[in-house]
């Protein structure tokens, strides 16, 4: 059976989340209750609504938010915590929709997106563990030739790079696994629900008034939108949909225009135990984000306190993989045999929202309801541009919005029903190019 409750599925997959068990949440905030008023309502209490709300609040506008969970229960708190410069996409879309001109101001708003994270780290005393430098890997010659174009194109396009191959990888990451591979230090990680409460803190220093437990269920639109929940409802002039694939599942038919442009796929990560110091620097020197280039990924880090957290083996179907934690250790192991039989007590995920390209879907539904979408895995950095440049089109300054607006999204094949299936059969076919190198 393809199809499972995605959030029952999703709840179930945050029970031994080690951001959860390392961070500290202040007390739950109130559910709305009863009506109130703002210059604009906020749906989604992630990093994009978060960013989008602390902005607003910055520029002098009333700003409610409503989550449906807690601050960062969803994909804000539980992914690899990796932030990268350009877009899950590539440039293709952007070049062949936009431009090459265009698609050279969406790349540098995608560096500005790093640098954006450091600056609120900084400007408003977020502890989150932030770390620059992030390693590309390739393993096998075919894989190889791409990641050379990659590291090529990061290199033309400002960001400086140092590649390696052969036995001099070995710089870079200690794996044989691995052909080729490239370092920048543009990138970086962090502890993602950490800086998502650190969000939270600094929106509500500015004003913006945030609800847990609240999810929309109905949307009133029109020159004045009306945002509904269980046991209140907001007025506002303005409307920012931050609700990643998880905005159909309280209320289908608050966008049901916007909501088939997007897929719920699950992603997961363990954690070990704390590894020796030296162990953690023979296999990543510089404790740089690590990725492969593979369809099918793997991603890797070591958190603040020496744990591998190691990221992948994502699922299109709502389902949880079986032996989920055996799996993720095993693919762990292959990668790096000196952590085969090591203590994982922690294992966790979480669904993310792809767009068919997978470039970000950002956009507007009448004047005055926007939203924001489809960050394809690039969510951790993309996010907080995502908030900043909504900002500036409620505030009347629609350029840089507009740059990403301009990009033309389809529905994912099949429907309601068999969208699913269907994407899922086509991952097996991702999954032995993978296998075949």
């Amino acid at each position: 059976m393809f199809y499972r409750s995605l959030l029952n599925s999703d709840t179930q997959l945050n029970q031994q989340s080690y951001y959860e068990a390392s961070a500290t949440r202040p007390a739950p905030a109130a559910p709305l209750q009863g009506a109130v008023q703002a210059d604009v309502v906020v749906v989604g209490g992630g990093f994009a609504g978060l960013s989008a709300a602390l902005e607003m609040a910055q520029r002098g506008l009333s700003v409610v938010l409503l989550e449906a969970d807690r601050i960062g229960s969803g994909a804000s708190g539980r992914n690899g915590g990796q932030a990268i410069v350009g877009y899950a996409s590539g440039q293709g879309p952007f070049e062949d929709q936009l431009g090459a001109q265009d698609a050279q101001r969406a790349w540098d708003l995608s560096v500005q997106a790093v640098e954006l994270i450091e600056q609120r780290i900084a400007t408003h005393g977020i502890d989150c563990d932030w770390q620059r430098g992030y390693t590309y890997v390739a393993d096998s010659a075919k894989k190889a030739r791409a990641l050379r174009e990659e590291f090529e194109d990061h290199s033309r396009r400002g960001v400086a790079c140092t590649w390696a191959e052969g036995s001099d990888v070995a710089r870079f990451i200690g794996s044989r696994r691995y052909v080729a591979a490239f370092r920048e230090n543009t990138s970086g990680h962090l502890h993602p629900l950490k800086y998502a409460l650190g969000l939270a803190r600094a929106a509500l220093a500015a004003g913006v008034r945030i609800f847990e437990q609240s999810p929309v269920t109905g949307l009133q639109r029109g020159a004045t939108l009306v945002a509904r929940t269980a046991q209140g409802q907001v007025t506002a002039r303005f409307g920012v949909l931050a609700g990643n694939c998880m905005l159909p599942e309280f209320g289908p038919r608050v966008a049901p225009e916007i909501a088939p442009r997007i897929m719920p796929v699950g992603t997961y990560i363990v954690g070990t135990e704390p590894l020796a110091p030296e162990l953690c620097e023979r296999l990543i020197p510089g404790n740089a984000a690590v990725c492969d280039n593979n369809f099918v990924l793997d991603y890797f880090r070591f958190s603040a306190d020496r744990r591998m957290l190691f990221g992948g083996r994502v699922s299109y179907t709502t389902m949880t993989p079986p032996d989920l934690k055996g799996v993720m250790a095993r693919r762990m192991g292959d990668v790096f045999p000196e952590l085969r039989g090591v203590d994982v007590p922690y294992v966790w995920g979480g669904f993310v929202d792809i767009s068919m390209n997978r470039a970000p879907d950002f956009g507007r539904l009448g004047d005055n309801l926007y939203y924001l979408q489809g960050f394809s895995g690039h969510g951790v950095a993309l996010t907080g541009l995502a908030g900043q440049l909504v900002a500036e089109a409620v505030a009347g300054q629609a350029g840089r919005f507009d740059l990403f607006a301009r990009l033309k999204h389809h529905d994912f094949p099949g429907g309601a029903l068999l969208r699913t299936p269907s994407l899922a059969l086509g991952m097996l076919w991702y999954r032995l190019k993978d296998a075949l190198g």
